[in-house]
């Protein structure tokens, strides 16, 4: 008797339903959640984060308090107020101003020096909140509001295909397996063996 079950099916339903939505996951968390929490994207273009943020990393920025800034956190500012080119480095030492107000020397983690100048609070744009390497290049195909829209029905058509794979897979599994009965051959009986007379 040969039991044929879906096991392996069943495995393999499961497994790719769990990546499916390991990958939705990954989306949202890259371009739904910072809209809805106020944060903002950018990708890492160069290597002066590395190996924490290698060039392609895509790094969420969020709103900080600045008297909260402190050497050892990673910060995106702009080089200059109001030039929307930003730079995500870390802070490496912090000074306040005859009026009482912070600012900061940034540094990279791979680069040997630090950056030049004073970072002011105007330039800061927040703090790195988390960061999700090599998405990036992902993301920057689409920008705007085609970036928003398009990680929605993507985040939503992989979550229903996942949901639909994970109906079947959990269908087929409360099947009763197929069993096969093959019959065996017969034993020759004695009786249909040759005699042999011998006189």
């Amino acid at each position: 008797m040969i039991r044929v079950s879906a096991a392996a099916r069943w495995s393999l339903m499961v497994g790719s339903w769990f990546v499916m939505l390991f990958v939705a996951a990954v989306l949202a968390a890259a371009l739904i959640v910072p809209r809805l929490a106020g944060a903002t994207p950018y990708v890492i273009e160069t290597s002066s984060m590395t190996p924490t943020m290698p060039p392609g990393t895509l790094v969420v920025v969020r709103p900080v308090d600045q008297d909260q800034i402190r050497p050892g956190d990673v910060i995106t500012y702009q080089i200059k107020s109001g030039d929307p080119t930003v730079v995500t480095h870390r802070v490496v030492a912090q000074g306040i101003d005859a009026t009482g107000q912070s600012r900061w020397r940034t540094q990279g983690d791979a680069n040997d020096a630090m950056d030049a100048g004073w970072v002011l609070p105007v330039q800061v744009k927040g703090e790195r909140w988390y960061a999700i390497p090599y998405l990036g290049y992902v993301t920057s195909f689409v920008t705007g509001q085609q970036r928003e829209v398009l990680s929605i029905l993507v985040v939503l058509g992989l979550i229903g295909y996942a949901g639909v794979n994970f109906l079947g897979a959990l269908k087929e599994r409360r099947r009763k397996p197929v069993v096969l009965h093959i019959e065996q051959p017969v034993a020759a009986r004695q009786s249909d063996q040759p005699v042999d007379v011998r006189t």
